[in-house]
């Protein structure tokens, strides 16, 4: 059975993406790079909502036709994220790239349900939209906090949930970001 993570980098004060959507505050160094990479190796499938489908997609796609021109760290995430069977959840796109499978918010429950209980690994969740509509599902939360407040934007928690949760690991890391990992508290 898949564990189902919601996971991103995010500022200090909670938000993955500030007042103005951007989130270049999150962009990670090398050594938070490796550590999401480490994650990536044991995703069997990512659930993307349709922007962070739109943000992935295309650099790491374009990234894979010059490996050779990047960073070691870049080059194994391209590699690893195009390896991995993605879902993207959108009920206004109408196709999507190789490797992609389009899901209708309507069928976001059962689909992630039935993935739950045919995959091993982890069911890598992205997207605050996609987040929010299946809290219910999700049995780890990851942060990878880095030292910036950017004083609102998109919350990486959808705004009214109370989860109780336990801390299972947590690390720091030289340029001060640290990561948080929580299960679900039953």
């Amino acid at each position: 059975m898949a564990t189902v993570v919601y996971s991103s980098i995010v500022s200090l004060d909670g938000y993955f993406e500030d007042a103005d959507g951007r989130f270049d505050f999150a962009a990670p160094d090398e050594e938070l790079h490796r550590a999401a990479n480490e994650q990536a190796r044991a995703v069997s499938a990512y659930l993307f909502g349709r922007r962070l489908y739109e943000t992935m997609e295309e650099p790491w796609t374009a990234a894979a036709a010059k490996l050779d021109e990047l960073p070691a760290v870049e080059a194994e995430f391209a590699s690893l994220y195009l390896e991995t069977p993605r879902y993207v959840f959108s009920d206004t796109l109408e196709r999507v790239g190789d490797g992609v499978e389009l899901v209708r918010g309507a069928d976001a429950v059962e689909v992630v349900t039935r993935l739950k209980a045919e995959l091993d690994g982890e069911l890598a969740l992205g997207g605050a939209g996609l987040a929010a509509s299946l809290i219910d599902l999700v049995d780890e939360f990851r942060l990878f906090v880095v030292p910036v407040a950017v004083g609102g934007g998109k919350p990486f928690f959808p705004l009214g949930t109370r989860l109780r949760l336990r801390l299972m690991e947590h690390r720091a890391f030289a340029s001060g970001a640290m990561f948080l990992r929580y299960a679900v508290a039953g």
